[in-house]
């Protein structure tokens, strides 16, 4: 078959199944934005999109759709061109719908099967928005504002022929009408190079090596900010560090923003929470370390003692079950996504995202006693190698679906 995928960060979430459709024999093309220079080995071809960005004031609610719809215009000429000037017409399009690529393709290839990976649909209630009062008091104008965002997401599901989601709390976030046509599959994790390893080391920015068995608290994720839990793990640290006067808290991050909105004072959240406790920390054990290349994040896992993941209800980091792969004890935030992958006491532990004290009573337990949780760092590989493992389990499922919805033998059901 011929397949083609479009991702404006290609190869995103698509970075072991385009190469596994190529070895099971099939033609396959990536279409992403020419801004995007991350290398691949799949044939990639790029759009150029110019488009500005949205005028808040002339559009109002219309702004998020506006932006998206300007990009899936860009991208459908695209489309166009390659189907008129090289009668190019694939047998399955696979996007991403979050930045509107996805929106008018089968405007262009009606006869092709069009699967959406869908990662996450926008809504007013029971999701990110209005979680926590301190940065997103629940209102009215911002439940609009909310709902207007899903218009792209809503059309691009309401012409595909199927849908991938990651998780089965991620998929719970589109509408009832759209689960029958949404199949549930991790991206999956390889469990050989996310795997306990009492011989790694990380050097530190300050010079010190961390070794596997080291009394270390790491938080990682790509930005330090409040949808990660950053200002709930920074404002533990005080009884954390003073009750456990030789761990290493190494933290990982960077200084933007992926989620939620920036800082209205200016600045980055990463100071804002750091100077909140800075008195009350002892700095020379506070490691933090920017982002860090994969081998980097793949040793720090392998030498955490515990391992802090929070998260507002919203999408699952890749992280957290990179963290389980590698045996780490996870101490994680009592939400939706993280109790769907954590059970309290069998594979982590769980604590209610907002309770600063009982962060700090789980992070110091997990610290003081690492036979304790020894049970619960080798449950929570087992759920990952059992479940998620990337060759065995992850990989083969999604490539399997995306052949059976291109021939058609893929039906949608009840889920």
């Amino acid at each position: 078959m011929k397949i083609l995928f479009i991702h404006q960060n290609f190869p995103g979430q698509f970075l072991h199944l385009a190469p596994e459709l190529v070895r099971r024999g099939h033609d396959v093309l990536a279409l992403t934005d020419e801004v995007n220079q991350r290398q691949s080995t799949i044939r990639t071809l790029r759009y150029r999109h110019g488009a500005a960005k949205a005028d808040p004031a002339a559009c109002r609610l219309g702004r998020t759709y506006t932006e998206n719809s300007d990009r899936g215009v860009t991208v459908a000429r695209a489309a166009a061109t390659l189907r008129n000037k090289h009668d190019y017409v694939p047998d399955v399009v696979f996007g991403h719908s979050g930045w509107g690529e996805t929106l008018f393709l089968k405007e262009i290839w009606p006869e092709s099967k069009l699967i959406i990976y869908a990662e996450f649909f926008y809504k007013a209630q029971g999701a990110d928005v209005g979680f926590d009062p301190e940065f997103s008091p629940p209102g009215f104008d911002q439940s609009l504002i909310t709902a207007s965002r899903a218009a792209h997401l809503g059309m691009s599901m309401l012409s595909a022929d199927a849908a991938l989601a990651p998780t089965k709390w991620q998929a719970s976030t589109f509408p009832d009408r759209l689960r029958p046509m949404t199949e549930v599959i991790f991206d999956g994790v390889d469990t050989t190079v996310m795997s306990p390893d009492p011989g790694a080391q990380v050097t530190l920015p300050d010079g010190k090596v961390i070794r596997a068995g080291d009394e270390v608290l790491t938080f990682i994720n790509r930005n330090l900010e409040p949808y990660r839990g950053y200002h709930i793990f920074m404002r533990s640290l005080p009884e954390v560090m003073k009750a456990r006067p030789n761990a290493q808290v190494v933290i990982v991050g960077g200084d933007g923003v992926s989620y939620g909105a920036p800082p209205k004072q200016g600045g980055a959240w990463k100071d804002i929470f750091l100077n909140e406790v800075r008195d009350k920390v002892d700095l020379s054990r506070l490691h933090f370390m920017g982002r860090v290349p994969y081998p980097v994040f793949v040793s720090l896992m392998q030498v955490s003692r515990v391992h802090a993941y929070l998260t507002y209800p919203f999408v699952l980091s890749w992280s957290m079950l990179e963290a389980m792969a590698a045996g780490a004890h996870i101490v994680g935030s009592r939400t939706a996504p993280v109790q769907e992958l954590i059970q309290d006491g069998v594979n982590g532990r769980l604590v209610d995202f907002f309770d600063v004290q009982g962060w700090s009573r789980a992070l110091i337990e997990g610290l003081q006693d690492p036979d304790r949780y020894a049970g619960l760092r080798r449950a929570a590989r087992a759920t990952i190698v059992n479940g998620y493992d990337l060759k065995r389990h992850c990989l083969p499922r999604i490539a399997d679906f995306v052949e059976a919805v291109g021939t058609g033998a893929w039906k949608p059901s009840d889920r």
